[in-house]
């Protein structure tokens, strides 16, 4: 976060500020996506008789997630540099990428900056195959989205899916992707470290990433990072310019949380079904339920092992939002869950999503991940700030868009966007209204051990 020097809010681009204060050194990491002239790629086929000696895992693993990659090529505009008398001189750009097919209906997840501005996502299957992609939704914080192509009534392979909770350093990992427009470029190397924080821009930075030395190329952004057992567990964002064999990818289960979200019912279909759950060692395991949901009426009870949603195996929050995408208003779903080491058997009957009750708290709670309550004029007043009131900040969710700016309890919002937040009414007012996604990024004010500062939510 930025200090504040004024109480205006505007709606300006959150690259005008950013929360997270990376060292200066790492500037130098650049985004994957490969901006220049196309080539025309070689495919060499391959062997179909060799021996089982050179079948070695490296192989094997390769061979299992080809099928589930695809590549992205597309065009954008972006600024020139400026000239004198031809400011800001805009130009058409190519660009190339990679995605991971993550619902055999097509929907495709890959990096937010592959297709951002994009006027037309061409995306390539490994067969040969072209489809025209369309953006369901994206998550600029994170630098992940969601495309769909329309393969009609054919099913697309799925990527296998490790997790990233217990990655080894040194362990053998293998990247794959669009490398310089050259589909399906296969590369390996180990995990170098984990946890790592990198700023590739004043508008783009990553937390907790994986660092390999696999190498890593433009064109691989939104391209999987496998591990020896041919499964997902990351996605190839960036590599620092000037350095050999150091790159990054988002760990797989942190990918699986943020495309839970953007595949979800409530922001697809509009839909309800109050299921929220978190990835445990048995699966995904119900960590609370919304009040007056579906799921609460059909007596889904936090500590439930979700195992399946109608016919579709469940292992965390993504696979149960799948199974209830595209499932109207009043469709009945069914599901088993594991309970005191028996199989349970339940159904609940999606809502529409304007049915579900939302006080301010909540709507703090599941908007912006934070809880507030209010301040007396008096208490506020021993803040000796020069604003006129604002919400202590109880509770910061972790993960949630306030989190990922900073925001830590104790904290005081002082507004959101262009109003003051002095009391509960104020930031339901804000977080009710129906232009909100149009608003966003929001920008935010706070108030910590006497000073001002702002930054921006991405919801």
């Amino acid at each position: 976060m930025q200090p504040a020097t004024s109480t205006t809010f505007d709606t300006t681009r959150a690259h005008r500020a950013r929360s997270h204060v990376i060292d200066q050194s790492l500037k130098t990491i650049v985004l994957l996506v490969a901006l220049g002239a196309f080539g025309c790629p070689l495919m060499l086929a391959g062997s179909t008789n060799a021996s089982e000696a050179r079948r070695t895992p490296v192989v094997t693993a390769v061979a299992s997630v080809r099928s589930a990659v695809v590549n992205i090529r597309g065009q954008k505009t972006v600024s020139g540099e400026s000239s004198p008398g031809h400011p800001d001189a805009a130009r058409r750009v190519n660009g190339m990428g990679t995605g991971v097919i993550v619902d055999p209906r097509g929907y495709i997840v890959t990096c937010y900056h592959v297709v951002d501005g994009v006027s037309k996502i061409q995306v390539t299957l490994a067969d040969g195959s072209g489809f025209v992609a369309k953006l369901v939704s994206r998550d600029a914080t994170t630098d992940l989205a969601v495309i769909k192509v329309d393969a009609g009534d054919r099913k697309l392979p799925v990527i296998n899916l490790g997790k990233s909770s217990d990655l080894m350093i040194g362990e053998t990992v293998l990247a794959v992707g669009n490398a310089y427009g050259y589909e399906h470029t296969a590369t390996n190397g180990i995990i170098s470290a984990l946890h790592r924080s990198v700023q590739v821009s004043d508008t783009q930075s990553y937390m907790d990433l994986i660092q390999t030395n696999a190498d890593i190329n433009p064109g691989n952004s939104g391209g999987p990072l496998i591990n020896i057992d041919g499964e997902m567990i990351g996605i190839n964002v960036a590599v620092r310019v000037g350095a050999q064999g150091i790159g990054f990818a988002v760990p797989v289960d942190k990918v699986m949380q943020v495309s839970a979200d953007l595949l979800s019912a409530k922001r697809i279909d509009k839909t309800w079904h109050g299921v929220v759950g978190t990835l445990g060692d048995d699966g995904l395991t119900v960590e609370r339920i919304e009040d007056g949901s579906p799921a609460a009426t059909a007596g889904v009870k936090p500590g439930d092992v979700v195992l399946s949603v109608g016919q579709t195996p469940v292992h965390r929050q993504l696979d149960f939002e799948r199974a209830v995408l595209g499932k109207q208003v009043g469709s009945e779903v069914e599901l088993a869950v594991q309970r005191e080491k028996k199989e349970v058997k339940l159904s609940f009957v999606l809502t529409s999503l304007a049915k579900q009750p939302i006080t301010s708290p909540d709507r703090a709670w599941t908007t912006l991940g934070i809880r507030v309550e209010s301040i007396s004029t008096e208490d506020f007043r021993d803040l000796r700030s020069r604003y006129r009131g604002g919400l202590l900040i109880t509770a910061v969710r972790e993960d949630g868009p306030a989190a990922q700016q900073g925001i830590h309890r104790g904290d005081v919002l002082l507004g959101v966007h262009e109003w003051e937040t002095i009391s509960l009414d104020n930031l339901s007012y804000v977080l009710s209204r129906q232009d909100l996604e149009q608003l966003e990024p929001l920008k935010f004010l706070i108030l910590r051990e006497g000073r001002a500062l702002y930054g921006y939510f991405a919801l």
